[in-house]
């Protein structure tokens, strides 16, 4: 049975206010109507109270009258030490809350550094879905790729890797990318901003198209050849037929399409990409080599463009499909090192600085593409060049005793880069100031060697500065403009007009086309060795300048 109300309420009605409290009745006599004083919608009922008293309470009809809150009427009629109690209670309550309020607080020092969106490179727009536009025409901001790698723990500090003091040695058997050496720059993210960074152009871009173009028009569409290219046609000047060498002409179309970031699995010209690999794959024999018949002297510098390739596929895709056929073609270079420490036309038999430096590159593509290439073997490639250098280093000739070249030098300083000479070595300073000197810039008119100028670009992209500066201002201006930009041989460039270039009998058209597409591809194709390009990047959140 519950507990009786003290104001025993009908239907939840508070106190009627006004109404006087009546006088006791003796027990057993029937309760006095009380009379209103004017006449009233609302009867009131009598109720005893405890103590003898009885209050009225009024029975409302309507909501319309004023009526009083109940706690009004709660504290009105509650006894004198409850209202006390609870004031006394209120004001501990709010002396407590002020006390706590005026405690000191402990000092924090917040060392905040302020960032402006001026800082951040170009800021993305996307269409608003506020504005006039459809809801089903407005662009998807895409804030992260879909294609980055996993890892175990997002929040995992760095692994302490021992430092190496020739700066070339692998540190870790870590999956990682080295700087200088990675392939990340081809990638649609970073190619503008490097573009941008190293002083590329729209120009230089839409002359890397062009020439990609030609060379996709020019790819064997039927027969027993289909997917590969040719240095003797179907172009206009191309070498004679007997000196064609499918394997070396696939390889290098291949470099030029995978030096813009174009893969078997995206890019405009993937399919062609495809095409080129299932045909040049069923060319590698079982002990890793790509090269079958034709001239002797063109047997290393097959395998190296086709090695090359072959780990940056690998390298820029991560498909097991490729890693066994780069791992074999590593290991026939490997194998070949002859005993003076380089390579030439026969496995293990001579050296000279124009096939190594190719082969050097194929070595340093696998260590790109995370393969194993054992540290002896470059310190074999160092020796050699000590032997065959002149000038303390800074000038080289093809071998050892022969006259210097300017071709040469390019090419094993670009060697000696990539095994560890500093940017500030006086053997390489001086070696970069012969080669970026007015008189051996690019230039059609005299000299033209675009074997010279393909090594003395990635040498001075390497170097950045005002050795870059000096040699990109005359190469980006001059190679777009020498481009063939009308007829059948558009995108591609004339190995004859309006010189001879150097190497025009022994690899004509295409030869001269795809080295010209790498100059032009040299803004990202290799990060420089000597910037730390990307650790910036993922320090700041900042893309390059």
């Amino acid at each position: 049975m519950a507990a009786p109300d003290p104001y025993h309420q009908t239907g939840d009605r508070p106190v009627q206010p006004g109404v006087p409290l009546a006088q006791p009745v003796a027990h057993g006599q029937p309760l006095p109507q009380a009379q209103p004083t004017q006449p009233s919608r609302v009867q009131p009922r009598p109720v005893a109270v405890t103590g003898g008293s009885m209050v009225t309470i009024r029975e409302r009809d309507s909501d319309l009258e004023g009526e009083e809150d109940f706690s009004e009427a709660t504290i009105r009629n509650a006894p004198p030490w409850l209202v006390s109690a609870a004031f006394h209670m209120t004001l501990l309550i709010i002396l407590g809350l002020t006390v706590i309020a005026v405690q000191p607080r402990k000092q924090i020092n917040l060392d905040v550094e302020a960032i402006y969106a001026e800082q951040l490179g170009e800021q993305l727009e996307f269409d608003s879905p506020l504005g006039k536009d459809p809801i089903d025409a407005i662009e998807e901001p895409v804030l992260t790729p879909d294609d980055l790698p996993e890892v175990d723990d997002p929040f995992a500090a760095p692994t302490m890797l021992e430092i190496q003091p020739d700066g070339t040695a692998a540190t870790s058997d870590i999956d990682s990318r080295q700087i200088g050496l990675a392939l990340n720059g081809r990638e649609e993210g970073s190619k503008k901003s490097l573009l941008g960074r190293y002083g590329g152009t729209k120009t230089t871009e839409a002359a890397v198209l062009a020439g990609l173009q030609w060379l996709a028009r020019n790819q064997v569409k039927t027969g027993r050849q289909s997917g590969s290219w040719s240095l003797s046609g179907p172009y206009r000047d191309g070498v004679p037929d007997d000196m064609d060498n499918p394997p070396a002409a696939t390889a290098m179309a291949l470099l030029a399409f995978q030096g813009a970031g174009i893969t078997h699995k995206k890019g405009k010209f993937k399919q062609n990409v495809i095409r080129a690999w299932d045909w040049l794959l069923k060319e590698q024999d079982s002990d890793g080599n790509f090269f079958h018949e034709g001239a002797m002297n063109h047997r290393f510098y097959t395998q190296a463009m086709a090695t090359i390739a072959i780990c940056e596929l690998y390298g820029m895709t991560k498909d097991e499909k490729y890693r066994k056929p780069a791992e074999l073609a590593v290991g026939y270079c490997l194998n070949s090192q002859s005993s003076l420490g380089g390579w030439r036309y026969s496995p293990q038999a001579d050296s000279d600085v124009s096939v190594t430096g190719w082969v050097v590159m194929a070595l340093q593509s696998a260590r790109m593409a995370g393969l194993d290439v054992p540290e002896d073997h470059f310190r074999r490639i160092e020796r050699y060049l000590d032997k065959v250098q002149r000038s303390d280093g800074s000038r080289y000739p093809y071998q050892r005793g022969m006259e210097i070249r300017l071709a040469m030098t390019a090419e094993a300083l670009l060697i000696r880069q990539y095994l560890g000479w500093p940017r500030d070595h006086p053997a390489l300073i001086d070696g970069v100031e012969w080669i970026t000197s007015p008189g051996n810039l690019v230039n059609y008119e005299r000299g033209r060697d675009v074997y010279y100028w393909y090594y003395a670009t990635q040498v001075a992209h390497h170097m950045e500065g005002e050795y870059w500066k000096r040699w990109n201002n005359v190469m980006r201006q001059v190679l777009p403009e020498q481009q063939v930009k009308h007829g059948r041989e558009r995108g591609s460039w004339d190995p004859k007009r309006p010189t001879h270039d150097q190497w025009a009998p022994h690899g004509g058209r295409l030869y001269v086309t795809c080295l010209s597409i790498y100059m032009l591809e040299v803004y990202y194709r290799h990060l420089p060795i000597y910037t730390n390009v990307y650790n910036r990047l993922m320090k700041s959140g900042r893309n390059p300048r």
